[in-house]
């Protein structure tokens, strides 16, 4: 059976702009009400402005109006998969903890909760 989401996240990952560390990420991001949204990693000769794909995709799903996600693929070529970088978990904590990201590597699949991966989060409760 295939997968959609990891589908479209490979797809996309072939896109990646990765010339300084050959590390190549696609995500799918999927939305409550079922829509997808894809981006990959854009390095930067200036190191900080990389951009992860996990973030890259919730940015494009954002700008689309969209909210709420149940649902994000992550892809790479590493073994075992990677997980999100800390700011990628950060910014998935804001649309909530029980959103499910999978990490699919070279040979198997990782899958965990956002609140799994970032426990005691920062988030709009201690701005309240």
């Amino acid at each position: 059976m295939t997968d959609t989401l990891v589908d479209a996240a490979r797809a996309v990952q072939q896109r990646a702009y990765a010339p300084y560390s050959c590390f190549r990420v696609g995500c799918a991001l999927e939305t409550d009400d079922g829509r997808v949204f894809v981006a990959c990693n854009v390095e930067n000769a200036s190191y900080g402005l990389t951009i992860c794909a996990e973030r890259a995709a919730v940015c494009a799903a954002v700008a689309a109006g969209a909210r709420r996600f149940r649902r994000a693929v992550v892809v790479s070529d590493a073994d075992p998969p990677a997980a999100p970088c800390g700011a990628c978990r950060q910014v998935l904590s804001e649309f909530g903890g029980d959103l499910r990201i999978e990490s699919v590597g070279s040979a198997r699949t990782v899958s965990w909760t956002v609140a799994e991966l970032l426990p005691a989060a920062f988030g709009k409760e201690q701005l309240a």
